[in-house]
């Protein structure tokens, strides 16, 4: 039975060729702007939350953006699009997958410590160290410090990829009990599927928020 419910998270459906991974850019497919009349509502949804995004990452970037705006507005679409996806039937969640969670983690992470200790060498040392750390723990708050920058792209992947199994598993067990369940207890099953639905796009759109933030956050430090 958990291999039947975690099997909706494995990509590998086929031992040939897997159709799974095509989701990724689905909506991208399905959704283009040239097909639509603009303006529409999808067009000026897209510019509001482009533009709210805009002065979210310029108020914790301040003036050094430098273009990082535009990137990370463009992961925090890439991974709202994909949860979302992700909610509609028979389409593979790629957000859930460690593969790709941790490849848009990793390489950002390390593109920005390469940046940061190239450029800011003397920054990014002394930013081991907080403001006001006694001499006694200096060397233990540099041992400290360094672990939890090390394990900042997997935090990343991770709580992406748990955050959107979670849900799914909850939907996916109530999906697979319902023909067992009492009819009188049907309707009752069924609002809280549809509550769970809500949810869910809820935490599709906050997990993407999270992580762009937190790379932003990332970016902020290496300045």
């Amino acid at each position: 039975m958990m291999t039947n419910l975690f099997s909706t998270f494995d990509p590998a459906t086929s031992m040939t060729f897997s159709m799974n991974w095509i989701s990724t850019m689905l909506c991208y497919m399905l959704l283009p702007l040239n097909y639509w009349m603009l303006p529409n509502r999808l067009n000026l949804l897209m510019n509001n939350i482009m533009n709210k995004l805009n002065k979210e990452f310029k108020m914790l970037l301040g003036f050094n953006s430098k273009g990082m705006t535009l990137i990370m507005i463009s992961l925090f679409m890439f991974i709202f699009m994909n949860n979302i996806m992700g909610m509609l039937p028979y389409i593979f969640t790629s957000s859930s997958h460690l593969t790709l969670t941790l490849s848009m983690a990793l390489p950002l992470w390390l593109t920005l410590m390469i940046y940061g200790w190239t450029n800011n060498t003397k920054y990014m040392f002394a930013h081991l160290i907080p403001i006001g750390t006694p001499p006694m723990l200096m060397p233990f708050m540099v041992l400290i410090e360094t672990i939890s920058n090390l394990i900042r792209p997997g935090s990343l992947a991770v709580r992406l990829t748990a955050n959107m199994i979670a849900g799914h598993l909850l939907m996916s067990l109530l999906g697979n009990n319902i023909m067992n369940i009492n009819e009188l207890i049907m309707p009752l099953i069924m609002m809280v599927q549809i509550m769970l639905m809500l949810f869910e796009m809820a935490v599709a759109l906050i997990q993407a928020y999270v992580f762009s933030v937190l790379s932003t956050l990332y970016y902020s430090e290496v300045l």
